[in-house]
């Protein structure tokens, strides 16, 4: 068979084809390699961890011994039912021995395959979309028009709902690996018991790293010159025990960032076209913020924010003034001088 795409994945791995003997899911996400193989288990024995129906064995088993995935696959179950031999890790080491095996198939077994990232072509790969009676399915990184439905369904099954924001918010957070996705939105689930819908703050609360969501916080205050925004953002911060040279070091970041985006600008570009070049990009929640602040500095105040912060983690260093008190005063002082140069 060809290589499984769009709904066919869905469909194969939940009613596999009559004809079926073996299936190989691989590709970078590796937590989605693994959610699609134990779908397709559980479309045979819907037990996981039925020692008398799936046989788990792995890529260095079969290289020692490949007569065991033929033996394996031949066995029958002393109480009935068809079996499931699970192969990990399977590279191309294993290509000839299931070239042979698809050629001569034994048994009733159905074959589950989890390989690695396995390039267009590879033998793995060529041996499985080459027979008729197997089955080659991809498995790459949620993209992000994909995490929305995913977030969106995963919280349904238990009865909640997300609001709009807070589904954006989740979504931009998510996507590396499904099963760290997953493993995420279970959290957030326990989060939210007892509750109806999940709000923006209960994502922050889980996903995000709070102290980062608190620092992202007070900076915003600092850039845009807001004093009372500043004044708790930092009060929360100094509570939760954050480490003051560490906010003055995101301060620089964070103002080099603004710095880089203004220069652009003085030479021509827009503003969005700046932003586009920020690698990493600004977190599309703080984008409003972020303009704001661009527009109410210019290159040679921002270069005096610099100077000041650089001059703020040595004094957080080698005086005896508590370096949390060294560091809101710089950051007031650059409040002020966000004010001064508001249009």
């Amino acid at each position: 068979m060809t290589e499984a795409k769009g709904a066919n994945i869905d469909r194969t791995l939940s009613h596999p084809p009559k004809n079926l003997v073996a299936a190989l899911i691989f590709g970078p996400d590796q937590g989605l390699v693994r959610e699609r193989a134990e779908s397709l288990i559980k479309s045979v024995v819907p037990n996981l961890k039925d020692p008398f129906l799936i046989a788990d064995l792995d890529d260095t088993v079969l290289t020692a011994d490949p007569a065991r995935l033929f033996d394996e696959a031949a066995a029958i179950s002393m109480l009935g039912g068809r079996r499931v031999v699970r192969v990990r890790g399977a590279g191309n080491s294993l290509a000839k021995l299931f070239e042979r095996f698809l050629d001569a198939p034994v048994g009733d077994a159905l074959v589950v395959v989890e390989g690695g990232d396995l390039a267009k072509g590879t033998a793995l790969r060529r041996a499985f979309e080459e027979a008729d009676n197997a089955a080659s399915i991809a498995c790459y990184g949620d993209t992000a028009r994909d995490l929305p439905d995913i977030v969106r369904d995963a919280l349904k099954s238990v009865g909640l709902s997300i609001a709009p924001d807070a589904l954006a918010d989740a979504a931009s957070r998510l996507g590396s690996d499904r099963g760290v996705t997953r493993r995420e939105l279970e959290k957030l689930v326990l989060y939210a018991h007892g509750q109806k819908q999940v709000t923006l703050e209960d994502v922050r609360a889980v996903l995000g790293d709070e102290v980062e969501v608190r620092a992202e916080e007070a900076l915003d205050a600092a850039g845009q010159g807001d004093l009372r925004r500043l004044d708790v953002a930092l009060e929360r911060l100094w509570v939760a025990g954050t480490s003051a040279i560490a906010i003055v070091r995101m301060a620089m970041s964070h103002f080099q960032r603004l710095a880089l985006v203004r220069a652009e600008m003085d030479r021509g570009e827009t503003m969005d076209g700046a932003l586009r070049k920020l690698r990493p990009p600004v977190h599309f929640m703080r984008t409003s913020s972020f303009k704001v602040q661009v527009s109410a500095w210019d290159s040679p105040r921002l270069g005096d924010a610099l100077d000041l912060l650089l001059e703020t983690e040595a004094l957080c260093k080698t005086t005896g003034v508590p370096a949390e008190t060294v560091a809101a005063r710089a950051l007031f002082n650059i409040a002020a001088m966000a004010r001064t140069g508001r249009r």
